[in-house]
């Protein structure tokens, strides 16, 4: 008798522990929900009941949008043909990733019309009908952040329409962690008949839109034909500046070479300079002093700051020393004593 009751005993305590294990899995569960994140498409409310669309997915990077997530449309209409198919490319990416450092690889997101105009795609997107909201469209599962899709204008004219993207750059652990960025874009396509292209119709049929890291945004990756013209480029300025280097070099090597083969012959053989009488020199020394100090100073100072280009550096310098060569010259006239003819 007391066996068979530890039996049922056992029996009854093993029915017992059994609802509480499954009321404590089903809690854990519960638990868990919010800490996994919506790899198939956001919700359509988020964390705090707004509208994820207008407000963002709080429950990533912070609840708050930062610069690091790039959210890109392409082949948006400045206005809309009524009944009218218009393909758009969507892009989500991280800016650190794209810059070609370490960064976020995957994306997802969600695109509101506001119910106007109706979404379609090719299965192969990976898209699908928002969560709790078939009119607006996400992604079915996280990407590597490119999508294209099809919006078909209304069949009527009903104003302009306001579109809703919010884009999400994850980490790929599945979790709405400080490790995934998201950004809001919003944009309006004006309704038909509002806009007068004239001649630029092919520049306003259709625009590209973004947020985000201003600089990413606009980093253009160069082709090989292009960067070895820009190389080409580099090699011909490096070897144009050399020339116009050795090119001056020798030009002002011969100029002193000449001025100082005259000094020597002077001195050697010549009578030296002409005499230059004092009422004459006086000026002519006070104007070629003062040239040489004010182009002296200006070289020294666009020397230092670099705000002009070498050519004109040298130029300048090239007029200080002339200057300064001058004052020697006019010196020695001066000291020449006057002769017969110079008296006369």
């Amino acid at each position: 008798m007391r066996r068979l009751m530890v039996e049922e005993n056992v029996g009854g305590a093993m029915n017992i522990r059994s609802p509480r294990l499954m009321i404590a899995v089903f809690l854990i569960c519960l638990l868990a929900i919010p800490v996994i994140g919506f790899s198939q498409g956001p919700p359509a409310l988020n964390a705090e009941e707004d509208p994820t669309v207008r407000f963002g997915c709080t429950c990533h990077g912070n609840a708050a949008p930062g610069d690091r997530a790039i959210v890109m449309i392409t082949g948006i209409p400045v206005m809309y043909e009524t009944g009218q198919a218009y393909e758009f490319t969507i892009n989500v990416a991280d800016s650190v990733t794209l810059s070609g450092s370490d960064g976020n690889t995957e994306a997802g997101f969600l695109f509101s019309s506001n119910a106007v105009g109706e979404f379609s795609w090719d299965e192969s997107q990976n898209l699908r009908d928002a969560v709790d909201n078939e009119d607006d469209v996400s992604h079915s599962e996280p990407g590597s952040g490119t999508w294209t899709l099809i919006w078909t204008a209304p069949a009527e004219d009903v104003d302009s329409i306001h579109f809703w993207l919010v884009g999400n750059s994850v980490d790929g652990s599945d979790l709405p962690d400080e490790g995934d960025y998201w950004n809001i874009l919003t944009f309006t396509i004006n309704a038909p008949g509002t806009i007068v292209s004239g001649d630029s119709d092919a520049t306003l049929q259709t625009r590209t839109i973004a947020v985000g890291d201003y600089d990413t945004l606009f980093l253009v990756e160069e082709s090989e034909a292009e960067k070895r013209a820009e190389a080409q480029k580099r090699l011909s300025d490096a070897i144009f500046s050399k020339g116009n280097m050795f090119y001056w070099t020798t030009l002002t090597a011969l100029i002193v070479g000449a001025v100082y083969q005259r000094e020597i012959l002077e001195r050697r053989y010549g009578p030296g300079p002409e005499h230059l009488a004092m009422e004459l020199a006086y000026p002519q020394g006070i104007r070629r002093s003062l040239t040489s100090i004010i182009a002296f100073a200006i070289a020294v100072d666009w020397t230092a700051n670099s705000s002009q280009t070498d050519f004109f550096i040298g130029i300048v310098w090239f007029i200080a020393f002339w200057a300064a060569y001058g004052v020697y010259r006019t010196y020695r006239s001066a000291m020449v004593e006057a002769t017969v003819p110079d008296v006369m």
